[in-house]
């Protein structure tokens, strides 16, 4: 029980904490996700958590490999895939696949959020069409500054992971 505590509160303390970062700077700082990371190694090869070593190293691995085509397509920053890699060391890699389905659920309600607000959802949902049929132009379209479509990613990966570790 102890175990899982532990886990839970390494990944709310980072996770959360790089949500707020992020809200706050739209950075995530590369001291918290290095700081997180050491700490799923360091949890997992204490036995502190009930992960193992090797599943905190295939987590951080493949957290970050799930995350890396968001940021090479222009939908993430490198401090989100930065952080749930470093969240996939504490979480495990056992947990990480449906803490990254939950995160991008969160990613998507936070963006329809974001659209509405701004008053873009028509907009938004054009240009995710035009993604979705390869069209290449609609990548600059949403990256444009002047589009008005970034917002900070990080909640979602708190969000997501939250709901991953707490058995969501």
């Amino acid at each position: 029980m102890l175990s899982n505590a532990i886990l839970v509160g390494t990944v709310v303390a980072g996770t959360v904490g790089g949500a707020l970062i992020d809200l706050r700077t739209r950075r995530v700082p590369n001291v918290l996700t290095a700081s997180l990371a050491a700490a799923g190694v360091t949890l997992a090869a204490s036995g502190a958590t009930g992960v193992s070593l090797g599943s905190a190293v295939g987590g951080l691995l493949l957290g970050g490999a799930l995350m890396l085509p968001g940021h090479l397509f222009g939908g993430t920053g490198a401090g989100d895939v930065k952080l749930f890699a470093a969240a996939g060391s504490v979480m495990g890699a056992g947990r990480i696949l449906p803490a990254f389905l939950y995160v991008t659920l969160a990613g998507g309600v936070i963006a329809l959020v974001v659209a509405l607000k701004r008053r873009r959802l028509k907009h938004a949902f054009t240009n995710a069409a035009a993604l979705a049929v390869g069209r290449t132009a609609a990548v600059a379209a949403v990256e444009s500054p002047r589009a008005n479509n970034r917002f900070a990613y990080a909640p979602a990966i708190a969000i997501g992971t939250l709901l991953s570790v707490l058995g969501g």
